[in-house]
């Protein structure tokens, strides 16, 4: 029997994002060359592997079938968190801008967050799947679901990483009021979750300045304040139709992780309002196509994964994208699909890979 084919419509998003993120990602390397061409190079290399080895991982995930996912979802998620407990080992952790994050294996640095996230989502859609109505209850959903995020929590925090804990959390609730939850449960863990973040913020130095820079971003213009400022005048500067492909003239000097967590300012500079509204339709595309995969999903577990991994791709970009703008306090998170970053490419593309998979059953 002839296998179901994947959904056109959502392969083309992917594919499209994958394409124009290599793109752009090219362009504001250009401000590394300028720099220093042997970093260049080893960046540029590693990015295009990750491009590479990522379109490998579409393909192939694409063909596994999704319910293979269940029966190992506990192996995953527990490999996921001993593989992110390595960077408890100061020998093994590479350190950059004050964070431990990421593993060195020479042509490639690993992050295992990113690992963390498909793994928790995968697993909390295998447990709210197992048995009927289990969101609905607190004892048996909510409080499982509390501890989950606390042991993700617990490793995610030592790597100064609360934006992807914030972004894990977030989803994870989504998935819980997909699964049936009951509002005022979501509602009492939101609370929670504002008391939680507002205890680390205080906690951590860094996180506290970024919502001071958020709520006066003329704040310290030269120090704490700088990045928002120069994000919001590379923004400013495309105007509308923008300054052209590589035209970029902040990403050379004036503009920090140009390659990076900023790449979306360096795109709206380069390709203006027009050029950043195609991209930000592209991820609403990729969400609502994502959610219509989960809404046709022939059994639960199916649903709640395609909604999982929609709503976290979506979450994550918007997220750098209003952090990136203004609307959010500064936020170290990529964006994906564009952003400098091996792992964060091949995760990504490996989990559009099982929504394809999902969607060879649900468009049958």
């Amino acid at each position: 029997m002839k296998s179901a084919k994947v959904y056109k419509p959502l392969l083309f998003v992917v594919l499209t994002l994958a394409v124009l993120g290599y793109v752009i990602f090219w362009s504001a390397s250009f401000g590394l060359l300028a720099k220093s061409e042997s970093q260049f190079g080893s960046v540029a290399f590693g990015q295009t592997v990750g491009l590479a080895i990522g379109l490998v991982f579409l393909w192939f995930f694409s063909k596994i079938k999704y319910q293979l996912w269940k029966k190992i979802a506990l192996i995953v998620f527990i490999g996921a968190i001993l593989f992110n407990a390595i960077l408890f080992f100061p020998e093994m952790g590479m350190t950059h801008g004050g964070a431990t994050r990421w593993i060195d294996v020479g042509f490639l640095t690993i992050q295992p967050s990113e690992l963390l996230k498909i793994a928790f989502i995968i697993f909390l859609a295998s447990w709210l799947s197992g048995k009927r109505n289990r969101a609905e209850s607190l004892t048996k959903g909510i409080l499982v679901y509390m501890i989950l995020v606390a042991v993700v929590g617990f490793l995610i925090l030592s790597q100064n990483d609360t934006e992807t804990l914030i972004i894990i959390a977030a989803t994870g609730m989504a998935m819980l009021l997909s699964a049936g939850a009951k509002w005022k449960h979501i509602l009492l863990m939101i609370i929670l979750g504002c008391v939680v973040v507002g205890g680390v913020v205080y906690l951590k130095p860094y996180a506290m300045k970024r919502i001071e820079v958020f709520l006066n971003p003329s704040l310290d213009p030269q120090g704490a304040g700088y990045q928002v400022q120069q994000l919001l005048v590379t923004v400013g500067s495309g105007k509308i139709t923008g300054r052209g492909f590589g035209e970029s003239i902040q990403k050379y000097n004036y503009l920090p992780e140009p390659i990076g967590d900023s790449i979306f300012a360096v795109a709206a500079e380069e390709f203006g309002f027009i050029g950043a509204s195609v991209l930000v339709v592209l991820y609403l595309l990729l969400g609502l196509l994502g959610l219509r995969t989960a809404a046709r999903a022939p059994d639960e577990f199916g649903r709640l994964l395609a909604c999982g991994i929609a709503i976290l791709i979506v979450t994550e970009s918007f997220g750098n994208i209003a952090s990136m703008t203004g609307v959010l306090p500064l936020a170290g998170v990529p964006l994906l699909f564009v952003s400098h970053g091996g792992t964060a490419l091949m995760i990504v593309l490996a989990e559009a890979g099982i929504l394809l998979n999902i969607s060879r059953f649900s468009f049958k």
